[in-house]
């Protein structure tokens, strides 16, 4: 539902030697959507809505490759973009001609396939910029703060990072509401929380701390720590703390599963099943996330997915 951070991040868009053209960025950029906690286009959704769903992924996992520098090599997205090949590295200018580009979805041809791919759905549902303008942003945030000194700092930033894409689902299915959006914004905001702490050891070698430094200060947890092989007990309470914080907000989030019918009601409550089996997987580890990303099994998550169903989580 939210924003897509797969947590093997591969390169896409090569075959052998052969330079990728915009159809192989495409392609690639779009299988990367899949490796979610849960599947973000589901087959069970009718066939419109998938196709939307995957051009707003797409959106969302282009920017974030931009932002995290994992582009495809040899800067055949700054060339669609328009930036000189000279600055075909600078994250910033390809977020500006990004956003430029964005701009010709809303009027105009733009260049990206990507956002070719986009710009039906945003007529179709009468989208606006700020949604996407939110997520670009986010990630020229990521270029610029590299840690948050309070939890209420990194929810401004999840408002940007997470919480537009939950809300364009709403928009593509049609059943936005004042209160569902609210609901929205607590679930993705919790579901980008979880992914911060599965990643804790990656985020650190890309030089970003999402863990608040006055948390961090709480439990006497260093920078250090957080790069050891294996996580400290005061490292763990961390974890443990943060991850009490996402599963409140999953909490106060599920009541959207309730409030929609038929397959979306069976789409959302994959997101948040998705986000307690996390939770779930990190406890499993003991809180330990410094040797890899804890991840929640097909099974459990399958589980999750009903309890989520019947209310009972």
């Amino acid at each position: 539902m939210c924003r897509p951070r797969p947590g093997q991040r591969a390169v896409t868009g090569t075959t052998g030697t052969r330079p990728p053209h915009a159809g192989d960025l495409e392609r690639g950029t779009l299988a990367k959507a899949a490796d979610e906690n849960f599947p973000v286009a589901p087959f069970f959704l009718p066939r419109a809505w998938r196709a939307d769903l995957m051009a707003i992924y797409g959106f969302a996992r282009l920017v974030d490759d931009i932002g995290d520098g994992d582009l495809a090599p040899g800067g055949a997205d700054a060339r669609l973009l328009g930036v000189d090949p000279a600055q075909a590295g600078d994250r910033l200018a390809l977020l500006d001609a990004f956003e430029a580009d964005l701009a010709r979805v809303f009027d105009g041809a733009p260049r990206h396939p990507l956002l070719r791919r986009m710009q039906p759905t945003v007529r179709r549902h009468a989208l606006t910029p700020e949604p996407f303008l939110g997520l670009i942003a986010a990630n020229r945030q990521d270029q610029l703060v590299r840690r948050y000194e309070t939890y209420d700092d990194l929810l401004a930033y999840c408002e940007l990072s997470a919480n537009p894409v939950g809300r364009l689902v709403l928009a593509v299915t049609g059943t936005s509401t004042p209160e569902r959006i609210r609901r929205s914004d607590a679930i993705c905001t919790a579901l980008q929380i979880v992914e911060h702490l599965q990643d804790v050891a990656e985020d650190l070698r890309r030089d970003r701390v999402y863990l608040p430094a006055a948390d961090m200060k709480r439990f006497h947890v260093r920078e250090a720590d957080l790069a050891a092989s294996t996580a400290s007990a005061s490292v763990r309470a961390l974890v443990a703390y943060e991850a009490q914080r996402a599963s409140d907000l999953l909490n106060e989030g599920a009541p959207l599963v309730g409030s929609v019918h038929g397959r979306l009601k069976l789409l959302l409550a994959g997101f948040v099943a998705g986000g307690r089996a996390a939770v779930d997987a990190i406890a499993a580890a003991e809180h330990d996330v410094l040797p890899g990303p804890p991840k929640p099994g097909r099974i459990k998550l399958l589980r999750m997915v009903g309890v989520t169903l019947r209310g009972e989580g």
